[in-house]
Protein backbone atom coordinates (compact mmCIF):
# COMPACT_ATOMS: atom_id res chain seq x y z
CA UNK A 1 0.00 0.00 0.00
CA UNK A 2 1.20 3.49 -0.98
CA UNK A 3 1.48 6.31 1.34
CA UNK A 4 0.42 9.54 -0.71
CA UNK A 5 4.15 11.23 0.46
CA UNK A 6 5.59 7.89 -1.71
CA UNK A 7 4.20 9.23 -5.10
CA UNK A 8 5.46 10.84 -7.93
CA UNK A 9 6.22 14.70 -6.96
CA UNK A 10 7.33 15.69 -10.73
CA UNK A 11 3.67 15.38 -11.74
CA UNK A 12 2.30 18.06 -13.42
CA UNK A 13 -1.26 20.24 -13.11
CA UNK A 14 -4.43 18.52 -14.02
CA UNK A 15 -5.38 19.94 -17.38
CA UNK A 16 -9.23 19.12 -16.68
CA UNK A 17 -8.88 21.75 -13.45
CA UNK A 18 -7.10 24.41 -15.12
CA UNK A 19 -9.54 24.41 -17.85
CA UNK A 20 -12.31 24.86 -15.67
CA UNK A 21 -10.60 26.77 -13.21
CA UNK A 22 -9.47 29.51 -15.69
CA UNK A 23 -12.88 29.80 -17.02
CA UNK A 24 -14.03 30.19 -13.57
CA UNK A 25 -11.75 33.08 -12.55
CA UNK A 26 -12.32 34.93 -16.21
CA UNK A 27 -16.26 35.21 -15.98
CA UNK A 28 -15.50 36.17 -12.49
CA UNK A 29 -13.60 38.80 -14.10
CA UNK A 30 -16.42 39.38 -17.04
CA UNK A 31 -19.57 39.08 -15.49
CA UNK A 32 -20.44 35.37 -17.55
CA UNK A 33 -19.69 33.99 -20.23
CA UNK A 34 -18.43 35.39 -22.90
CA UNK A 35 -19.05 38.16 -20.65
CA UNK A 36 -17.25 41.69 -21.08
CA UNK A 37 -14.29 44.47 -20.07
CA UNK A 38 -16.22 47.57 -20.57
CA UNK A 39 -12.66 49.83 -20.04
CA UNK A 40 -10.53 47.59 -23.06
CA UNK A 41 -12.92 46.68 -25.49
CA UNK A 42 -14.23 50.42 -25.29
CA UNK A 43 -10.83 51.81 -26.06
CA UNK A 44 -9.31 49.65 -28.13
CA UNK A 45 -10.51 48.18 -31.53
CA UNK A 46 -10.63 44.32 -32.14
CA UNK A 47 -7.72 44.53 -34.24
CA UNK A 48 -5.32 46.25 -31.99
CA UNK A 49 -1.92 44.52 -31.70
CA UNK A 50 0.24 44.11 -28.62
CA UNK A 51 3.25 42.64 -27.44
CA UNK A 52 4.39 42.26 -23.79
CA UNK A 53 6.47 40.63 -21.18
CA UNK A 54 5.10 38.78 -18.04
CA UNK A 55 8.14 39.77 -15.93
CA UNK A 56 9.42 39.32 -11.84
CA UNK A 57 9.30 42.37 -9.89
CA UNK A 58 10.74 40.12 -7.04
CA UNK A 59 13.52 37.29 -6.44
CA UNK A 60 11.41 33.84 -5.59
CA UNK A 61 10.17 30.81 -7.42
CA UNK A 62 8.06 29.91 -10.69
CA UNK A 63 4.65 27.72 -10.41
CA UNK A 64 1.98 27.74 -12.59
CA UNK A 65 3.22 28.58 -15.71
CA UNK A 66 0.61 26.67 -17.76
CA UNK A 67 -1.92 28.90 -16.62
CA UNK A 68 -0.47 31.98 -18.67
CA UNK A 69 -1.03 30.06 -22.15
CA UNK A 70 -4.40 28.81 -21.12
CA UNK A 71 -6.09 32.07 -19.88
CA UNK A 72 -4.96 33.98 -23.04
CA UNK A 73 -6.63 30.49 -25.41
CA UNK A 74 -9.77 30.60 -23.67
CA UNK A 75 -9.88 34.53 -23.49
CA UNK A 76 -9.64 34.98 -27.26
CA UNK A 77 -12.33 32.02 -27.67
CA UNK A 78 -14.61 34.63 -25.67
CA UNK A 79 -13.72 37.39 -27.61
CA UNK A 80 -13.40 35.75 -31.06
CA UNK A 81 -9.96 36.71 -31.66
CA UNK A 82 -7.01 34.74 -32.59
CA UNK A 83 -5.18 33.40 -29.84
CA UNK A 84 -2.10 35.18 -28.79
CA UNK A 85 1.77 33.62 -29.26
CA UNK A 86 3.20 32.80 -25.97
CA UNK A 87 6.79 32.04 -25.56
CA UNK A 88 7.77 30.55 -22.34
CA UNK A 89 11.02 31.38 -20.98
CA UNK A 90 11.26 29.87 -17.59
CA UNK A 91 9.98 26.31 -16.81
CA UNK A 92 8.35 25.34 -13.13
CA UNK A 93 10.57 25.13 -9.94
CA UNK A 94 12.84 27.88 -11.51
CA UNK A 95 14.59 30.27 -9.52
CA UNK A 96 13.75 33.92 -10.59
CA UNK A 97 15.78 37.35 -9.76
CA UNK A 98 13.95 40.65 -10.29
CA UNK A 99 13.45 41.43 -13.83
CA UNK A 100 13.32 37.94 -14.71
CA UNK A 101 11.40 37.59 -17.90
CA UNK A 102 8.68 34.53 -17.60
CA UNK A 103 7.19 35.08 -20.84
CA UNK A 104 6.74 36.79 -23.89
CA UNK A 105 3.27 37.51 -25.27
CA UNK A 106 1.82 38.90 -28.60
CA UNK A 107 -1.41 39.13 -29.93
CA UNK A 108 -4.53 40.92 -29.93
CA UNK A 109 -4.54 43.56 -27.44
CA UNK A 110 -7.48 42.74 -26.17
CA UNK A 111 -6.58 39.53 -25.12
CA UNK A 112 -3.58 40.68 -23.32
CA UNK A 113 -5.55 42.99 -21.31
CA UNK A 114 -8.76 40.33 -20.82
CA UNK A 115 -6.33 37.85 -19.61
CA UNK A 116 -3.55 39.54 -17.67
CA UNK A 117 -5.45 39.72 -14.10
CA UNK A 118 -6.47 36.17 -14.27
CA UNK A 119 -2.71 35.17 -14.69
CA UNK A 120 -1.46 37.14 -11.99
CA UNK A 121 -3.72 36.00 -9.54
CA UNK A 122 -2.70 32.59 -10.03
CA UNK A 123 0.61 32.67 -10.71
CA UNK A 124 1.56 35.01 -8.45
CA UNK A 125 -0.33 33.08 -5.96
CA UNK A 126 1.15 29.35 -6.79
CA UNK A 127 4.80 31.50 -7.01
CA UNK A 128 4.52 32.41 -3.42
CA UNK A 129 3.56 29.50 -2.18
CA UNK A 130 6.68 27.59 -4.20
CA UNK A 131 8.80 30.34 -2.78
CA UNK A 132 7.82 29.88 0.91
CA UNK A 133 8.57 26.07 0.20
CA UNK A 134 11.78 26.45 -0.91
CA UNK A 135 12.87 28.33 1.73
CA UNK A 136 11.41 25.13 3.87
CA UNK A 137 13.23 22.94 1.49
CA UNK A 138 16.68 24.77 1.78
CA UNK A 139 16.47 24.35 5.60
CA UNK A 140 15.83 20.83 5.97
CA UNK A 141 18.77 20.16 3.42
CA UNK A 142 20.75 17.32 4.59
CA UNK A 143 18.59 16.60 7.20
CA UNK A 144 17.13 13.70 5.87
CA UNK A 145 13.68 15.36 6.32
CA UNK A 146 10.66 16.69 3.79
CA UNK A 147 8.54 19.11 4.31
CA UNK A 148 4.52 18.72 3.57
CA UNK A 149 2.05 20.48 3.01
CA UNK A 150 -1.44 19.90 4.58
CA UNK A 151 -4.91 20.42 3.11
CA UNK A 152 -5.01 24.05 4.70
CA UNK A 153 -5.28 25.26 1.30
CA UNK A 154 -7.14 27.61 -0.81
CA UNK A 155 -10.74 26.35 -1.98
CA UNK A 156 -10.88 25.58 -5.27
CA UNK A 157 -7.19 26.19 -5.31
CA UNK A 158 -5.88 22.95 -4.18
CA UNK A 159 -4.27 21.23 -7.23
CA UNK A 160 -2.98 24.63 -7.99
CA UNK A 161 -1.12 25.26 -4.37
CA UNK A 162 -0.11 21.81 -4.50
CA UNK A 163 1.97 22.11 -8.03
CA UNK A 164 3.20 25.11 -6.18
CA UNK A 165 4.85 22.76 -2.86
CA UNK A 166 6.38 20.54 -5.45
CA UNK A 167 7.91 23.30 -7.59
CA UNK A 168 9.40 24.26 -4.14
CA UNK A 169 10.74 21.36 -3.44
CA UNK A 170 7.98 19.62 -0.92
CA UNK A 171 5.55 16.90 -0.86
CA UNK A 172 2.20 16.64 -1.34
CA UNK A 173 0.11 14.55 1.46
CA UNK A 174 -3.47 13.38 1.08
CA UNK A 175 -5.32 15.27 -1.68
CA UNK A 176 -8.54 14.92 0.56
CA UNK A 177 -10.92 13.30 2.83
CA UNK A 178 -11.10 10.22 0.09
CA UNK A 179 -7.54 9.01 -0.59
CA UNK A 180 -5.76 8.60 2.45
CA UNK A 181 -7.17 7.78 6.02
CA UNK A 182 -6.07 10.06 9.12
CA UNK A 183 -7.11 9.24 12.53
CA UNK A 184 -6.98 12.37 15.08
CA UNK A 185 -8.18 12.05 18.58
CA UNK A 186 -12.08 12.22 17.63
CA UNK A 187 -11.91 9.46 15.85
CA UNK A 188 -9.91 7.46 18.84
CA UNK A 189 -13.50 8.92 20.65
CA UNK A 190 -15.82 8.02 17.81
CA UNK A 191 -14.71 4.35 17.35
CA UNK A 192 -13.77 3.99 21.40
CA UNK A 193 -10.44 3.52 20.74
CA UNK A 194 -7.51 3.24 18.46
CA UNK A 195 -6.83 0.15 17.81
CA UNK A 196 -10.63 0.13 16.79
CA UNK A 197 -10.58 2.92 14.33
CA UNK A 198 -7.87 1.63 12.92
CA UNK A 199 -9.60 -1.94 12.50
CA UNK A 200 -12.84 -0.16 11.31
CA UNK A 201 -10.89 1.73 8.53
CA UNK A 202 -9.12 -1.94 7.41
CA UNK A 203 -12.71 -3.02 7.38
CA UNK A 204 -14.39 -0.56 5.31
CA UNK A 205 -11.63 0.73 2.95
CA UNK A 206 -8.76 -2.16 3.09
CA UNK A 207 -7.09 -0.37 -0.15
CA UNK A 208 -6.77 2.89 1.62
CA UNK A 209 -3.55 3.83 3.85
CA UNK A 210 -3.86 4.76 7.13
CA UNK A 211 -2.25 7.57 9.41
CA UNK A 212 -2.50 7.95 12.76
CA UNK A 213 -1.80 11.51 14.87
CA UNK A 214 0.01 10.70 18.20
CA UNK A 215 0.99 12.51 21.36
CA UNK A 216 2.98 10.06 23.35
CA UNK A 217 5.19 6.59 23.10
CA UNK A 218 1.66 4.89 24.75
CA UNK A 219 -0.49 5.99 21.55
CA UNK A 220 2.19 5.27 19.13
CA UNK A 221 3.22 1.94 20.87
CA UNK A 222 -1.09 0.82 20.73
CA UNK A 223 -0.99 2.53 16.97
CA UNK A 224 1.95 0.33 15.77
CA UNK A 225 0.52 -2.90 17.37
CA UNK A 226 -2.77 -2.58 15.69
CA UNK A 227 -0.99 -2.19 12.50
CA UNK A 228 -0.11 1.76 12.02
CA UNK A 229 3.13 2.42 9.75
CA UNK A 230 2.63 6.18 9.58
CA UNK A 231 2.91 8.32 12.20
CA UNK A 232 2.38 11.72 12.76
CA UNK A 233 4.00 13.45 16.01
CA UNK A 234 1.35 15.94 17.08
CA UNK A 235 3.13 18.88 18.81
CA UNK A 236 5.49 17.11 20.32
CA UNK A 237 8.83 19.04 22.09
CA UNK A 238 11.93 18.23 20.35
CA UNK A 239 13.60 16.18 23.16
CA UNK A 240 10.21 14.04 23.62
CA UNK A 241 10.39 13.53 20.09
CA UNK A 242 13.69 12.81 19.82
CA UNK A 243 13.76 9.58 22.67
CA UNK A 244 10.11 8.28 20.60
CA UNK A 245 11.58 8.74 17.13
CA UNK A 246 15.00 6.40 18.37
CA UNK A 247 12.27 3.61 20.14
CA UNK A 248 10.12 3.43 17.23
CA UNK A 249 13.50 3.35 15.07
CA UNK A 250 14.83 0.67 17.46
CA UNK A 251 11.93 -1.77 17.01
CA UNK A 252 11.54 -1.52 13.02
CA UNK A 253 13.85 -4.89 12.97
CA UNK A 254 10.53 -6.38 13.91
CA UNK A 255 7.75 -3.95 12.15
CA UNK A 256 9.38 -2.65 9.21
CA UNK A 257 10.00 1.00 8.12
CA UNK A 258 7.46 3.08 10.25
CA UNK A 259 6.93 6.81 8.77
CA UNK A 260 7.35 9.31 11.22
CA UNK A 261 6.43 12.89 10.97
CA UNK A 262 6.22 15.99 12.67
CA UNK A 263 3.09 17.95 13.07
CA UNK A 264 2.38 21.13 14.93
CA UNK A 265 4.15 24.15 15.91
CA UNK A 266 6.90 24.27 12.93
CA UNK A 267 8.52 27.47 12.31
CA UNK A 268 11.42 27.93 10.05
CA UNK A 269 13.26 28.62 13.35
CA UNK A 270 12.60 25.20 14.89
CA UNK A 271 13.39 23.50 11.99
CA UNK A 272 16.63 22.53 12.32
CA UNK A 273 16.24 21.38 16.08
CA UNK A 274 13.04 19.13 15.08
CA UNK A 275 14.45 17.72 12.09
CA UNK A 276 17.25 16.51 14.15
CA UNK A 277 15.08 14.16 15.52
CA UNK A 278 14.95 12.07 13.00
CA UNK A 279 12.03 12.26 11.76
CA UNK A 280 11.26 11.78 7.93
CA UNK A 281 8.73 14.73 7.19
CA UNK A 282 7.25 17.92 8.59
CA UNK A 283 3.80 19.69 7.68
CA UNK A 284 3.79 22.38 7.94
CA UNK A 285 -0.06 24.02 6.61
CA UNK A 286 1.88 27.52 6.09
CA UNK A 287 2.81 26.66 3.56
CA UNK A 288 -0.82 27.18 1.82
CA UNK A 289 -2.75 29.13 4.44
CA UNK A 290 0.07 32.19 4.91
CA UNK A 291 2.30 32.27 1.82
CA UNK A 292 2.20 35.99 0.66
CA UNK A 293 1.37 35.75 -3.61
CA UNK A 294 5.32 36.55 -5.39
CA UNK A 295 4.77 40.24 -7.30
CA UNK A 296 4.49 39.36 -10.94
CA UNK A 297 3.45 41.58 -13.99
CA UNK A 298 2.54 42.22 -17.42
CA UNK A 299 4.29 44.97 -19.04
CA UNK A 300 3.00 45.71 -22.44
CA UNK A 301 5.69 47.54 -25.05
CA UNK A 302 5.05 50.86 -25.79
Amino acid sequence: MTYPEELDQERPLNTTWLRDTVRLALSEDLGGYPGRDVTTQATLTEDAAASGVIVAREAGIIAGVAVIEEALNQTAIRLGLRRPVVELKVADGDALAPGTVIAEVNGAAQVLLVAERTILNLVSRASGVATHTRQWADALAGTGARVLDTRKTTPGLRELERLAVRCGGGVNKRFGLFDCAMIKDNHIVAAGSLAGAIEAIGEAYPDVPVQVEVESHAQATEAIGAGARFLMLDNMAPDAMAELVARVRQGEKKTGKVWLEATGGLTLDNAADVAATGVDFMSVGALTHSSPILDLALDLAP
